[in-house]
């Protein structure tokens, strides 16, 4: 569902940066009230992408920290099975990289 989420943010601030971008390069070709219209459309546009990649950011950091957490928890509640599955892991890169 995060990874979703990130992926619905990424498109939608590309979408919004080349909207911005399509804005600045027709104002550049016009001048006076009507350039500045669309000047201040892109700026707009630059600052909604900004706020939704920021918005993500903080989903993100979030949801790493809720996962940390319940990973600490679990850690905490059944410290044998992860010392096992951590030497399962463990052993099994060994024998990945043994035989290369």
């Amino acid at each position: 569902m995060l990874e979703q989420n990130i992926s619905t943010v990424n498109n939608d601030v590309k979408t919004l940066v080349k909207d911005a971008q399509a804005l600045f390069t027709a104002a550049t070709a016009l001048t006076g009230e009507k350039a500045e219209e669309l000047r201040g459309r892109g700026m707009r546009a630059l600052d909604t992408a900004l706020a939704k990649a920021h918005e993500a950011q903080v989903s993100a950091v979030a949801a790493t920290k809720e996962a940390a957490k319940q990973a600490d928890e679990y850690v905490k509640e059944n410290p044998w099975r992860s010392i096992a599955a951590a030497a399962g892991i463990g052993l099994l890169i060994g024998v990945i990289i043994g035989r290369k």
